[in-house]
């Protein structure tokens, strides 16, 4: 199975372009994802055909969960599909299970440099998110952890968020408080969780813990519930820059559409085959 090692700002994922799933996708994306045992990776991600869009991804966490969708993952998609030739075209779709989005790339030298997604609209209602809180928007909600209270922002982008403002968010315990957000009963489908700190209108940093896969080096669709977070609360313009640990990603929410738009890098850092066959069973 010949595969390529892809990154999004560091936030990393193995890709197979095949034509069909494999029957026991989620025990092979644990031993993939593995760092010791296997390739090692934030993710699994399949491109696959599509009978709605040009190309279908199907992400799958280093803990065997499928995600809804993935901003990193979705411009590695972008990449690979152009740099391997599979297509010539520079405006793309993808069919997501959040559904089909978007994608501008901007390449240099028939190789692509940067991608543009339409991430859609964010989605602010409790019920559709999902929050077990009954309640429409959900906005610096409390939440109580290790006896220290926190203050939530909804967010869904095809996938749940949970934004925390914090003073600095480049020394909080992500490690010791993600996890325990993810699976608060807040969260029936568990959540990602985004510890930011708004620097000025333009300008924020963020650390994310991911649903499935623990800290990671960045989150598109957590930039973009950050921002979300940022402009419901009247801190922010609608166009940031917004800090990762992995690098930066401009994320622009467009006041007429109502659609967040996220521009970043992606990159292919090696290829290979992948021989243990008994987690290729169909």
């Amino acid at each position: 199975m010949q595969f390529s090692k892809m990154n999004g700002l560091g936030n990393d994922f193995v890709v197979i372009h095949h034509h069909a799933l494999p029957s026991n996708i989620h025990e092979m994306a644990v031993i993939i994802c593995d760092r010791h045992f296997g390739i090692g990776a934030d993710g699994l991600v399949y491109i696959l055909p599509s009978s709605r869009a040009d190309f279908q991804m199907r992400i799958f966490n280093a803990d065997g969960s499928e995600a809804e969708q993935c901003g990193n993952a979705i411009r590695c998609v972008g990449k690979y599909v152009y740099d391997h030739r599979l297509t010539e075209k520079t405006r793309i779709s993808v069919e997501t299970l959040a559904g089909v989005q978007q994608i501008e790339l901007r390449a240099v030298d028939r190789r692509v440099e940067e991608i543009r997604v339409n991430m859609g609209q964010p989605v602010l209602e409790a019920s559709k998110i999902p929050v077990a809180i009954d309640s429409g928007r959900i906005l610096n909600h409390p939440i109580q952890i290790n006896d220290q209270t926190y203050y939530f922002t909804a967010v869904s982008m095809g996938n749940p968020h949970a934004v925390i403002e914090v003073e600095d968010a480049a020394r909080f315990p992500v490690d010791r408080i993600g996890p325990q957000i993810e699976n608060h009963p807040f969260f029936p489908r568990k959540t990602n969780v985004e510890f930011i700190t708004i620097h000025n209108e333009q300008e924020i940093t963020m650390r994310v813990w991911e649903r499935g896969a623990g800290e990671t080096y960045a989150c598109g669709t957590g930039a973009c519930a950050s921002v979300v977070s940022a402009v419901l609360q009247g801190k922010t313009s609608r166009q940031v820059l917004v800090h990762l640990k992995g690098g930066d990603l401009h994320i622009e929410w467009d006041r007429q559409s109502g659609e967040i738009y996220m521009t970043g890098p992606a990159q292919e850092v090696f290829s290979g085959e992948w021989k243990s066959v008994e987690y290729m069973k169909r």
